[in-house]
């Protein structure tokens, strides 16, 4: 399972598949990362350090954080698509294509002055947590949604 959980300073993802359950994030953020609410992780109940030294002990990899640089992702479903935007312009984006096997994540990119941000993560994330919310298969052909997915 993966999931994104986002604020207006930081982005977490969390791979659950890598979790090896060494309780360095609660020990790090108890407010943040609790495992007794649903979510578990809830980005405004600490600062932003805080936050991101408590990912940062993180052993397994399993979370992982990035700066959000007022980008915001967004599921497009009418699209087949996750979009980033910065305000109105669109900087990334993120494709699939319904198969007999799940979705076919197909094609990842961002523009390239937005690179190394963190953005593409993001928008590969959002439809892997998107498919799973709706228990349907991902089936990555994209070489970075595969490299990111397979982590």
């Amino acid at each position: 399972m993966h999931r994104v959980y986002e604020n207006d300073d930081i982005v977490v993802f969390w791979d659950s598949e890598k979790c090896r359950h060494a309780r360095k994030c609660v020990e790090g953020s108890p407010e943040t990362f609790n495992p007794l609410n649903k979510p578990w992780i809830n980005l405004n109940k600490a600062d932003t350090a805080e936050i991101w030294q408590a990912v940062s002990a993180c052993p397994s990899g399993a979370l992982s954080c990035v700066y959000s640089h007022g980008i915001r992702v967004v599921y497009d479903e009418a699209g087949c698509r996750s979009v980033a935007y910065d305000g109105d312009r669109e900087i990334g984006e993120c494709d699939y294509q319904e198969t007999p096997d799940g979705w076919n994540i197909y094609h990842t990119g961002v523009s390239p002055e937005y690179g190394g941000k963190g953005i593409a993560k993001r928008l590969v994330y959002r439809l892997a947590e998107e498919a799973e919310r709706r228990k349907i298969n991902t089936v990555p052909t994209c070489s970075y949604a595969v490299k990111v997915l397979s982590r």
